[in-house]
């Protein structure tokens, strides 16, 4: 089982989530061992994805070096990165976000099939996880503990009559990720969009890209893609927050009310103590994990 990269350069286009500005991605292929780095072409900023660069999660995963040499909302691509299997790869921006396309991570992953994939010469590292880790925030918490195979489950409890209480199990492969995942949008609230636009934020949200509710009801008149979309995106997001590890993970993934802030103390608590996990190299003669092939 071997690194993978992109086959071909591709490149893309879309509107910044906060600021709604265009922002142009290219996609790059890299030599193995390089892992994931971002490029911010318009400050000159070159940055692996790491927890150790994560510099914000209030409303969505951002890498940096300071707020204004920044790339936010870098979850959805990695989401979907990460379920290619793609372990080296070089993303270019214009701006200081990843697009959002259409709220979810089913763009990116058209944009990872135009561009195709190739095995590298060096055999592909993954991190086991050895004993449980957990953090917690209340009554919110995400873990993950040893598994052989890696299963991701969510459950999320919102007091509105269009979301409820949802609970979700997703086996993790990139059938299932464009089965079952991939096309989850994200979601807000018109009241706490009205905020954010007061600050200056939230400015390319709309209907287009983002399951917008008022106090009753979904505004989309498309309505849900999935019965239960939003669960489904709690674990699109978690998936790429977990990129950050910079291998693919063998583990479970448990969360109640997790965010984007309990998954990077997640990782970066499970990186804290070399205890908790091993990176093992597979080399070709050992049979393939099947969520990793």
């Amino acid at each position: 089982m071997r690194q993978k990269t992109i086959r071909r350069r591709v490149e893309g286009i879309g509107i910044g989530l906060h600021k709604g500005e265009p922002i142009r991605i290219v996609l790059e292929p890299m030599e193995a061992n390089s892992g994931i780095v971002f490029y911010r072409q318009d400050v000159s900023m070159s940055i692996n994805a790491h927890p150790s660069n994560v510099i914000n999660t209030q409303m969505a995963t951002v890498i940096g070096l300071s707020a204004e040499k920044s790339i936010s909302t870098i979850e959805h691509l990695l989401s979907a990165v990460n379920s290619y299997g793609i372990d080296n790869l070089r993303i270019v921006v214009d701006g200081g976000e990843i697009p959002v396309m259409d709220g979810s991570s089913a763009s990116f992953c058209m944009m990872l099939d135009e561009a195709g994939t190739r095995a590298l010469e060096d055999n592909k590292r993954v991190i086991i996880i050895k004993k449980e880790v957990e953090v917690r925030d209340g009554d919110k918490f995400s873990r993950v503990t040893p598994s052989s195979e890696p299963i991701y489950h969510f459950v999320i409890d919102f007091a509105h009559p269009a979301i409820g209480r949802q609970e979700y199990t997703y086996e993790f492969s990139k059938k299932n990720f464009l089965n079952d995942i991939a096309r989850a949008r994200t979601f807000g609230f018109l009241k706490e969009a009205q905020i954010l636009r007061s600050m200056g934020l939230g400015l390319g949200g709309s209907l287009d890209n983002t399951i917008i509710l008022d106090e009753k009801k979904i505004l989309n008149h498309e309505g849900l893609r999935f019965q239960n979309e939003f669960v489904r995106h709690k674990i699109l997001d978690a998936i790429g927050d977990l990129c950050l590890l910079g291998m693919p993970m063998l583990g479970n993934y448990d969360s109640f009310a997790g965010s984007h802030k309990l998954n990077h103390l997640l990782t970066k608590e499970i990186l804290k103590d070399p205890q908790n996990y091993e990176i093992k190299t597979f080399a070709n003669s050992i049979e393939p994990i099947k969520a990793f092939a």
